[in-house]
């Protein structure tokens, strides 16, 4: 007998564990699952909320990490027009909205 030939042949005492080869593999994709998934999809869950909540005045920095203030909501295209600095607006895409600035102590 070749090696290939002993490794393919099944030992005399098991019998076809079929379930028992992949329960390995389904208990790494469940701890996956709530480690990794779960986590990222509630997060990007939240992200959706704030962004569908945004009005005028809030407070945001872009994902590029420009300040701004958002001056107008463009529902129907999906875009906002953000106050960066006096006299200087720019119209971006909501989704590029990192985060919501929560402080409200700031003068601007």
């Amino acid at each position: 007998m070749t090696f290939m030939s002993l490794a393919m042949a099944a030992p005399e005492g098991q019998q076809g564990g079929g379930f028992a080869l992949f329960l390995p593999m389904i208990l790494i994709f469940v701890i996956f699952y709530f480690l990794m998934l779960r986590p990222q999809a509630k997060k990007a869950k939240e992200h959706e909320k704030m962004i569908s909540q945004l009005t005028k005045g809030d407070e945001i920095v872009t994902s590029g990490g420009i300040h701004g203030v958002v001056q107008r909501v463009n529902e129907k295209e999906m875009t906002l027009v953000i106050k960066i600095a006096d006299d200087v607006k720019i119209e971006i895409d909501r989704a590029a909205v990192g985060r919501k600035i929560t402080n409200s102590g700031s003068g601007d």
